[in-house]
């Protein structure tokens, strides 16, 4: 039987807001996102010396030697969670309470705890607000002046099955997002703009991805001007399905315009609204509406493009004015599964890249002469090398051949550039892809996702660090709520660099879910020589990845022969399997 001891411990009490409407909403969904929140738990948990005892339904219970420990780990997790859920809808968001105590427990040999300082803490989380912590007398007392956080006095309250009432502290608000926060975004020197989610009136939710289709062509369509700014659309679909304030918009992601509008589709016909505002001032720049048959929607699309980059004041050159009028494909059908496909395309998961990629097959099938089908084709090709998703033969082969077809068909095509830049990235031939990188961004500066992407590729293989970090930051710019591997590029530039403390600041800001990330992770703290945090960083990454080796890493990413070492020499502090 296992023997009980008693000691004092800050304990650590964790739970979702509002878990049974998530779980009745969409279950699969909510664990994914459950089993992610956990992971950013646990490492802060572990980074501040604690130790998770307890993960039941949607808890986290969790223990520290220090108070200060335990307040300082929960603020970098409610930081982080903010930060994820960010990228979220409103409605699948998730919130975690948190409650924490300096008490009296009892510990089984098997790290079972117990007694009423366990308990007293699970009150507490149920007293904070959602997204928010609070601690009890006894562990406030230990924490005023130690941490950076500053507190609010919620009073005594009575709570079940504790005798006495409990005074309880809350962390001010704002201490989570001061964790976090950027800089205020300033407006850009050419006219910028933001377009939201064009709003599905079908009746129909089966057609909202039609609607998100119209909206990505037109981000796409807009971002090949280079005198304007254009926010890019992972950040924009996080207002979808919400009434939004268009001044509040323009404010949160620094754009003097907005472009919202509406779609409505039935049989061969389509009715779509369109305005402009100013969101500095509220007031209508220019508003249309559009009613055509089906076939005419990409002169539609162009049409409204040029409308709204006249209104603008810039300039359209004859070149710009001729890649407008281009017609991507007169097969709708084939339009139909690539405008199918992209909602595949933001997410990465085996299934989910499956799904797309045979659609885009199908498009492919119907019109071999269809550029953006073979381009999003190849990327997908492209992933199933680099993720490993669904492998087949030879998928590097069949990404060049599909993303060469696609510059073929379109040579002003920017998408079809990065991606065949892509190819010959992994295909190790750096002419051609210097090449095709450098068209790209010709054509279209304001590819948040290729200019975060090709700037991990110059700074790594190229040792171009102080390039692709400005690269980098330029993306998050243009993409505020942007994925965890915009900040790569900086991230790098940091290690190589040899500021560890900056580069462990940054990392924290990415998806920590993925497993490359743990390399980084371990390979900074083996320079910091924090080994067995690096230890832990190591048994993470294998736990996600049990095939890792350096050698194998550093083929694949193609590190430049001066970066090697250094790398080398965190991993082995590290105790990174090496080949």
């Amino acid at each position: 039987m296992a023997k009980a001891k008693r000691r004092l411990a800050a304990i650590l009490a964790a739970d979702v807001a509002g878990y049974s409407r998530l779980m009745g909403d969409d279950e699969r969904a909510t664990m994914d996102t459950l089993n992610a929140y956990r992971d950013i738990f646990r490492q802060h948990i572990s980074d501040h010396d604690g130790r998770v005892v307890d993960t039941a339904g949607d808890s986290v219970l969790a223990v520290y030697g220090s108070v200060v420990e335990a307040v300082e780990s929960a603020v970098e997790v409610q930081a982080q969670l903010a930060m994820s859920n960010a990228d979220l809808p409103e409605a699948r968001r998730m919130l975690f309470r948190i409650g924490i105590n300096l008490g009296d427990v009892i510990e089984q040999d098997d790290g079972t705890l117990y007694g009423d300082g366990v308990n007293v803490a699970a009150r507490l989380e149920s007293l904070a607000d959602p997204g928010g912590i609070c601690l009890s007398e006894s562990a406030h007392m230990q924490a005023e002046g130690k941490v950076e956080s500053a507190f609010e006095d919620i009073g005594e309250h009575e709570v079940k099955n504790i005798a006495r009432p409990v005074r309880a502290y809350r962390v001010a608000a704002g201490e989570m997002a001061a964790e976090v926060s950027e800089p205020a975004l300033g407006i850009p020197d050419k006219p910028s703009i933001a377009v939201l989610p064009f709003t599905n009136m079908s009746g129909d939710a089966e057609q909202d991805y039609f609607s998100d289709g119209i909206t990505e062509d037109l981000i796409t369509e807009l971002s090949r001007f280079r005198e304007l700014f254009v926010i890019a659309r992972n950040t924009t679909f996080t207002y979808k399905g919400k009434a939004v304030n268009v001044e509040q918009v323009g404010r949160e992601l620094g754009v003097r315009y907005v472009l919202e509008g509406s779609i409505r589709k039935a049989g061969n016909r389509v009715r779509i609204t369109a305005q402009l505002i100013d969101a500095k001032t509220g007031g209508h720049v220019w508003a249309e509406r559009y009613d055509r048959v089906l076939e005419d929607i990409f002169a539609l699309q162009d049409e409204i493009t040029r409308q709204m980059v006249g209104t603008l004041g810039v300039k359209l050159e004859q070149v710009e004015l001729e890649q407008s009028m281009r017609k991507p494909t007169t097969d709708l059908e084939a339009y139909d599964y690539v405008l199918r496909s992209l909602k595949w395309w933001h997410t990465t998961t085996p299934e989910d890249h499956a799904l797309g990629r045979d659609l885009l097959e199908k498009a492919v099938a119907l019109d071999p002469n269809y550029a953006q089908a073979h381009a999003h084709l190849a990327n997908a090709y492209v992933n199933e090398f680099v993720f490993e998703f669904n492998p087949r033969p030879d998928p590097l082969g069949r990404a060049l051949a599909s993303a060469k077809r696609a510059v073929e068909l379109d040579p002003s095509y920017a998408f079809a550039h990065y991606i065949l830049a892509r190819c010959y990235y992994y295909e190790k031939d750096d002419r051609m892809f210097e090449a095709e990188a450098e068209t790209a961004l010709s054509l279209n500066p304001n590819d948040a996702d290729a200019l975060a992407d090709l700037g991990n590729m110059y700074s790594l293989t190229f040792a171009r660090l102080q390039d692709g970090s400005d690269m980098a930051e330029r993306a998050m710019r243009l993409n505020p709520h942007h994925p965890g591997f915009y900040r790569y590029a900086v991230l790098f530039q940091h290690v190589f660099e040899g500021r560890y403390q900056e580069a462990l600041t940054e990392i924290r800001k990415t998806d920590l879910v993925y497993w490359a990330s743990y390399i980084w992770l371990a390979v900074i703290h083996g320079q910091m020589g924090e080994t067995a945090k690096a230890r832990a960083d190591c048994e993470k990454l294998l736990a996600l990845k049990p095939d890792f080796t350096t050698d194998w890493y550093l083929e694949r990413r193609r590190f430049h022969a001066s970066l090697r070492e250094p790398f080398l020499a965190g991993a082995a502090k590290a105790g990174l399997p090496l080949g």
